[in-house]
C-alpha cells in the first residue's frame, strides 16, 4: 500500500478509503511497520508533519499552504516508516 508522490487525495471520502486502506494494511503486516505502536506512531506522524517541507522540496512539489487531503494522506503514510 503507498501513495505515490505524484498520487492525489481529492475528497474527504477517498482519505476515509485511503485510511482505510491503511488499517487493512497494518492488520496484514503491521509487524513490518517501523512503527507499530500508536505511541511511535504519532510520534512519527507529528515529526513527518513538521519535517514535510523538506519532503515536499525533494519531491519537486509545493507544500500546500493550508494542507489538504493529500497531505494528510501522505502524512499518514509517512508515519507507518518515518523515524
Amino acid at each position: 500500500m503507498s501513495l505515490a508522490p505524484d498520487g492525489e487525495v481529492r475528497s474527504r471520502d477517498e482519505l476515509v478509503a485511503f485510511v482505510r486502506e491503511l488499517h487493512r494494511d497494518y492488520l496484514r503486516r503491521g509487524h513490518e511497520w517501523e512503527n507499530q505502536s500508536l505511541d511511535h506512531f504519532l510520534g512519527a506522524l507529528a515529526a513527518w508533519m513538521d519535517d514535510s517541507p523538506g519532503w515536499y522540496r525533494n519531491s519537486g512539489k509545493r507544500l500546500p499552504e493550508e494542507g489538504d487531503w493529500t497531505f494528510l494522506a501522505r502524512a499518514l503514510q509517512a508515519a507507518t516508516v518515518y523515524e
